[in-house]
């Protein structure tokens, strides 16, 4: 795969003209936290290219201390003005929500840190170890429900003491089986901004 990528970007590098000249801050002033899911592409669904806006990529989209950390130094440093918190359908914090809650990560980075193997009850491990005990400080923040889960993403940000009331702040649902953005209209209300 290194490979690849290295002619891949031996290919595009000729034709990088003068986005290297990009400004710091995103022309279009706002910032997108998601899913770092492969099928989630926020370029194509909300229209952006280079240099419009910041996209904050973690696992399930949440709202963890890392994301709310990346999402306040984009306000403060990069004067981004508006935040959209966008999860996703087939995520695997809710349909699969089995098989990634937080006590059976925990336990496969317990036993081993080798790739787990996914079978029709769930993930399991094929290696042989060793595990760490840093797995007990694992919390991926699951959530069955995805309308909730926006919710309670979009809440937990606008509560936070270093937000700006002035952000607003969208939450919406993406749909991996059409590509369509659906807002979460519960999460309106608690993420318009004052």
């Amino acid at each position: 795969m290194r490979d690849d990528v290295r002619t891949a970007n031996e290919a595009y590098a000729p034709s990088f003209g003068d986005r290297g000249s990009l400004a710091l801050p995103p022309a279009r002033r706002f910032t997108i936290l998601t899913c770092m899911d492969a099928r989630l592409d926020p370029a194509g669904y909300a229209e952006r290219s280079e240099g419009d806006a910041q996209v904050i990529r973690i696992a399930g989209g949440r709202a963890g201390d890392d994301a709310v950390h990346s999402l306040v130094i984009s306000c403060k440093l990069l004067g981004t003005a508006e935040w959209f918190v966008v999860h996703h359908t087939d995520c695997g914090t809710e349909e699969r929500m089995a098989f990634f809650a937080d006590e059976g990560i925990r336990d496969l980075l317990a036993n081993s840190l080798e790739t787990a193997a996914l079978g029709p009850d769930g993930f399991h491990d094929v290696g042989t170890g060793p595990g760490s005990t840093e797995a007990r400080s694992v919390d991926r923040l699951t959530i069955a429900d995805l309308a909730q889960r926006v919710l309670e993403d979009v809440t937990r940000i606008r509560s936070h003491p270093l937000v700006p009331t002035r952000i607003p702040i969208d939450g919406d649902r993406y749909d991996v089986t059409d590509g369509r953005l659906i807002e979460a209209e519960d999460a309106t209300e608690p993420g318009a901004s004052s």
